[in-house]
């Protein structure tokens, strides 16, 4: 273990393509984007273990498991996460499960000494007020969105767990805040959806069917910003190789649009011609998401992957995996 006392000033740089590398949460959206990314660029001892493997809210077995395979790198992206239905309905699920993974993960690896470490959250971290583009500053200073406050607060509490190490410690730890992300690998699940794969869910499906009208959750107005999972796993591995501070850096297009202009879209992709409709009785939930990349653009980094193009394959492969995704 590190100890404050030995620190020496970080300068990023190339990680070793051979060093063992543990990506947390690997199946999933992110966690299987990031490995994507880490093949690609020729990382060579990668590992994962899916939840039946390996249940991260088990604090012995995770210690364990960093004690016999002792990683070098590790991405925590294992995360409980879901849409506005999922966490209105188990705040204690969503809150309690990720505090429980966030602290095993990294208890573990600051014990084995895990050299470089990203920690990923979300940008729900935010006020619901938050002055727009949101930038890292807005953190806890103000009211959270209501209908996922308890996500948020145990994301908030990894990012002052990386910060506690790197005062304590000294380890260059960093956490990264992905606006809303999307692409293969994504959960269509009617009920624990984002909304994004929820609404291509409901047009395919509508298309498929000949239905002549679709039904969306609240006005349509709220604005969101869309990043492709592919491209955040590249953010990913470029801020673990070129930078290194405390704060908690935005990752996201720096643009967004409106629910009922992602509907649209969506629906002209698939081939829905009906009518969408909109029940105002449901709940908005933030008015408005748009990060500040600033900090992200100043490292050195920007989005490569249009909306539209994304939503084109993100479809396809929906399409394509349709009989075994997560229902």
């Amino acid at each position: 273990m590190a100890d404050d006392r030995d620190q020496v000033e970080f300068i990023p740089g190339a990680l070793d393509r051979a060093g063992r590398f543990y990506v947390a949460g690997h199946r999933g959206l992110v966690g299987s984007g990031i490995w994507r990314r880490l093949e690609a660029e020729g990382f060579t001892d990668l590992i994962g273990r899916s939840s039946a493997e390996l249940d991260l809210k088990d604090r012995d077995a995770v210690f364990a498991f960093f004690a016999e395979t002792k990683p070098r790198y590790v991405v925590l992206a294992a995360a409980k996460v879901g849409g506005i239905l999922a966490n209105s309905t188990f705040p204690v699920d969503f809150l309690s499960d990720n505090l429980r993974i966030q602290v095993n993960v990294l208890d573990a690896a600051l014990k084995c000494g895990v050299e470089r470490l990203l920690f990923l959250g979300s940008s729900c971290i935010y006020p619901r007020l938050a002055p727009q583009p949101i930038h890292e500053d807005s953190l806890l200073t103000g009211y959270l969105e209501p209908t996922n406050d308890a996500y948020a607060i145990a994301k908030i509490a990894g990012i002052l767990q990386i910060q506690a190490v790197r005062r304590q410690y000294g380890l260059p730890w960093i956490s990264a805040m992905p606006t809303n992300l999307y692409g293969p690998g994504d959960n269509f699940s009617p009920k624990g959806s984002h909304v994004l794969p929820a609404l291509i869910r409901r047009y395919d499906e509508a298309a498929q069917s000949g239905a002549t009208s679709v039904t969306n959750w609240g006005t349509g107005t709220p604005r969101r910003e869309f990043l492709h999972v592919d491209d955040m796993a590249a953010a990913c591995l470029h801020l673990l190789e070129h930078y290194d501070g405390p704060d908690q850096v935005n990752v996201g297009t720096g643009s967004d649009v409106t629910i009922r202009e992602i509907a649209d879209t969506i629906a002209r992709v698939v081939g829905f011609t009906g009518e969408t409709l909109w029940d105002t009785e449901k709940p908005d939930g933030t008015p408005q998401k748009l990060l500040d990349v600033s900090k992200l653009a100043h490292a050195g980094w920007t989005a490569q992957i249009g909306l539209e193009e994304g939503l084109v394959s993100t479809v396809q492969w929906y399409r394509d995996h349709v009989t075994t995704i997560r229902q």
